[in-house]
């Protein structure tokens, strides 16, 4: 038995360091928090300082049972957790359950896992900062409050049950995209009309190049052929050149942010597919610690990128850097993401190869010289209307840093004059130049492009809202809770005006662009602008983005040790408890309605509104005699945008089309797209078409294709074995069971034994899946990876325990009432079974 025992987060880190410190050491894993708030009330003492009340989650506890064990058994216990605020916090988390002293047990830091880091850590081991600790255990408890007490105000408010949600960062990221949108929306695009020239002139081989020269921008069309018109019978002379140098300068290294905008950028990633990656990177001791916000390399670092640099590239190619930070708040993280040993170029893992390789190049591109430039600038005056054409050239005279690295730009940050500079001919003072064509081209201004996930991390940054740690699940939050959706955007057809002056003659063409067309961006769903408009209206405190940065800075100040958490908390939560009580009294419940006008046959209101299953329109009103109807929007349709034809073309669904072998052909719109219903039969329409827009022919060729696919492969026990793809990919149908099917296994040639065996392992595993089932009251106790679990609609609930504490046995659950599971249902949902027997309102 080693002497000691570290305990670290990961099995994966916990594999590399138990390596470098040998058989003296121990190494296991927590596997993360191993303690977590209470559920019920809260988990917090409102009236004892806020004081959190901590348990252990079921599915912890076997790993804080070997941990306990483990403890016993060795002379002494390490805490090697992360060096942020979380890690910090989990340390404190495994003394209290491990019955170990914050204030001696030895505590150790590192932000790489290479042997000298380890080895130094270890040799200056320090105790857990309470300060640290203190800073996480406020944040944690803030947003416990503020997510439990703003949640109900909103099941309260509006009819969608109880899944909606709001938290202190979550509602204001969904903010910023729901204003982004609306800015969108009133967006007028205005256009004007740019001048290029087109001349010739001898390159230094002498042969006749091509090179465009800029002009004035017009407002308007007349403006542009006055322009052109006045450059008839014209000679074009340079009377201007300036030469100057000029150069480029690196970007810092990264930090987790800029890291996260650049693997979006250059490698497509989301946020939280970037932190998988490198949290894999750094647990495999590749890269230093990835949640932070520093731009600093160690002298270490910096000797081992001047080895690189010099080595490969020659000395001139070194320039030792130190960056500034521009956040004034970062101060957690020692080092910004580098490698771990420059003079690997590259990782044999392929998951992590490509982000590794972006890393390393703007690691070592940070330490390398200025890229060095010549720009000319041209001015030629044209001699009809002495007005000035500009044409600039730009050469690279030394590639310095982007011999290895280029930072790509955002969206937002790029205009139509940052075309690349080509270079330009020898030209002379004096120089009478040949006009080829002069060009007026209608250009359109743009609306600011809607946010990506990276870009949106850049501005929670540059607002001061959140920290490294949280970019990633606050982005994943505010997807799953359906406020927020990422999607492409189709673009649209547009004409624009180009006026031509060739050889003295003015020609007038008309010519198309598609504009708009976005990929991968983020969208507010109605239900995000319905609540955002809420949150603002009662609680702009909480909504602010200059507050939440405020508290951002005040969790600073806790951590710091300027602070007490609990007085810290206590400034918040009184004037958020009373504006939380008031709303509840007198706030209206949320419509989220727009009226868009009156259907022609019955004279009825029509508005486009939220209902209990999302957007819809509405012909009609509740309190008439007559039910109101009711339709779906469509995908990319919003409640904000909709227009009154759109709307009604929606009450012309379901539309029966025809009849096709006895049966009836109709098309529709459903939860999960348009579909062609034959019969009892659904098929779906391909995306991109509308169902209004499929006819006889279309809707026949699509259950042709369906009958085809659905042809049986295999039969079990005398029943037909179907195939098909669906949400979840591809699966088998047998008697109405649906069979996902493993990647070991060929798809596309299934067969009859791979259909045998799969349904049979599929029947092994439902006969053992449910204890007990209540199929009316959609309840059932069923058997789960880490036990039994209650299954309420498609909830699943932890099964609660006995009045002693203890665990429920096998047995009993098997006997068990479904008043005492009603019961545990109602401890996690309060009010699940209030409105069972009324209507639910839509």
């Amino acid at each position: 038995m080693a002497k000691n025992l570290l305990i670290v987060e990961s099995p994966a880190k916990a594999k590399t360091i138990e390596k470098i410190l040998g058989k003296d050491f121990e190494v296991k894993s927590c596997y993360g928090h191993i303690r977590d708030l209470e559920k019920g009330e809260m988990g917090i003492d409102i009236k004892n300082h806020y004081k959190p009340r901590y348990i252990v989650p079921d599915e912890k506890e076997r790993v804080v049972k070997e941990l306990k064990q483990l403890a016993k058994k060795s002379d002494e216990v390490w805490l090697a957790t992360d060096e942020d605020r979380e890690g910090e916090a989990i340390s404190w988390h495994l003394c209290e359950v491990l019955g170990l002293d914050p204030t001696s047990t030895k505590r150790i830091v590192f932000h790489e896992i290479t042997k000298p880091a380890i080895q130094k850590a270890v040799s200056q081991p320090r105790t857990v900062n309470m300060n640290l600790v203190n800073a996480q255990q406020a944040r944690r408890v803030l947003d416990r409050i503020v997510g439990f007490e703003l949640s109900p105000v909103l099941w309260r408010k509006m009819s969608m049950g109880t899944s909606l949600s709001a938290g202190r960062v979550q509602s204001v990221a969904v903010r910023l995209i729901a204003e982004r949108e609306r800015e969108i929306n009133a967006f007028k695009s205005i256009s004007h009309f740019r001048i290029d020239a087109f001349f010739s002139a001898k390159d230094l081989s002498d042969k006749q190049v091509l090179f465009k020269a800029e002009g004035q921008k017009f407002n308007n069309q007349e403006g542009a052929e006055k322009f052109l018109e006045s450059c008839k019978g014209a000679s074009y002379t340079v009377t201007d050149i300036q030469v100057r140098p000029g150069k480029k300068s690196p970007a810092a290294p990264f930090t987790t942010s800029t890291l996260q905008q650049e693997a979006s950028r250059k490698l497509g990633y989301s946020v939280s597919k970037t932190m998988l990656l490198a949290q894999k990177l750094y647990e495999s001791g590749n890269i230093t610690y990835m949640r932070t916000d520093s731009v600093n390399l160690s002298e270490t670092a910096m000797d081992g990128i001047r080895q690189q640099v010099t080595g490969q590239y020659g000395q001139r190619y070194f320039q030792p850097r130190k960056f500034k930070n521009k956040n004034e708040s970062a101060q957690e993280a020692h080092e910004a993401i580098r490698p771990t040993y420059m003079e690997n170029s590259t990782v044999d893992d392929m998951d992590t190869k490509r982000l590794y390789e972006l890393i390393w190049k703007r690691t070592m591109a940070s330490q390398m010289a200025d890229a060095e430039l010549e720009k000319t600038t041209a001015k030629i005056t044209i001699s009809t209307n002495k007005e000035e054409l500009t044409a600039t050239g730009e050469v690279l005279k030394f590639d310095g840093f982007l011999k290895v690295y280029r930072e790509d730009r955002d969206e937002e940050d790029l205009n139509e004059d940052d075309s690349a500079d080509s270079m330009l001919p020898p030209l002379q003072v004096k120089q009478q130049l040949p006009l080829k064509e002069m060009t007026a081209t209608e250009r359109f201004n743009r609306a600011a492009p809607r946010y990506t996930e990276a870009s949106l991390v850049k501005k929670l940054e540059e607002l001061g809202i959140g920290r490294p740690s949280t970019y990633a699940p606050t982005i994943t939050t505010i997807l799953k809770r359906g406020y927020v959706e990422k999607r492409d955007k189709e673009g649209v057809r547009r004409d624009f005006r180009i006026l031509k002056l060739v050889n003295d003659q003015l020609k007038k063409e008309m010519s198309q662009e598609t504009t708009g067309a976005e990929k991968a961006k983020l969208f507010p769903t109605d239900l995000g602008l319905v609540v955002t408009d809420f949150l603002n209206q009662y609680f702009n405190d909480v909504m602010d983005y200059g507050f939440t940065a405020k508290i951002e800075e005040e969790f600073d100040e806790v951590a710091s040790g300027k602070r007490q958490w609990h007085k810290m908390i206590d400034a918040f939560y009184n004037p958020f408890k009373k504006d939380v009580d008031n709303t509840i009294e007198n706030a209206e419940r949320i419509k989220g309605e727009r009226e868009l006008g009156t259907d022609p046959e019955s004279g009825r209101k029509v508005v486009a509104r939220m209902g209990r299953y999302g957007p819809m329109v509405q012909i009609g009103d509740a309190a008439e005699e007559e039910k109101p109807r009711f339709a779906r929007l469509k995908s990319g349709q919003s409640i904000e945008t909709i227009s009154y034809e759109e709307a009604m073309d929606l009450f012309k669904l379901p539309l029966t089309i025809g009849e096709f072998e006895g049966l009836e052909v109709s098309v529709n719109v459903g939860r999960f797209g348009p579909y062609v219903k034959w019969g009892d039969e659904f098929v779906s329409i391909p995306k991109g078409e509308d169902a209004l827009s499929v006819d006889m022919d279309r809707a026949i060729e699509l259950i042709n294709g369906k009958k085809q696919a659905d042809a049986p492969i295999a039969t079990y026990e005398g029943e037909p074995v179907t195939k098909g793809k669906g949400r979840f990919g591809p699966f088998i149908k047998w008697n109405n069971l649906f069979i996902n099917i493993p990647k070991a296994y060929n798809f596309d040639q299934l067969t009859q034994a791979d259909c045998e065996e799969l349904i049979r392992k599929k029947l092994e595993k439902e006969a053992n899946r449910y204890i007990q089932q209540w199929p009316a009251e959609k309840i059932s106790l069923e058997n789960g990876r880490w036990g039994p679990f209650i299954r309420f609609g498609k909830k699943m609930l932890k099964m609660g325990r006995k009045a002693d504490g203890t665990k429920y046995e096998e047995e009993a659950l098997s006997t068990i009432s479904l008043d005492e599971i009603k019961k545990m249902i109602e401890a996690e949902i309060p009010g699940a079974f209030e409105k069972a027997s009324k209507k639910s309102p839509r």
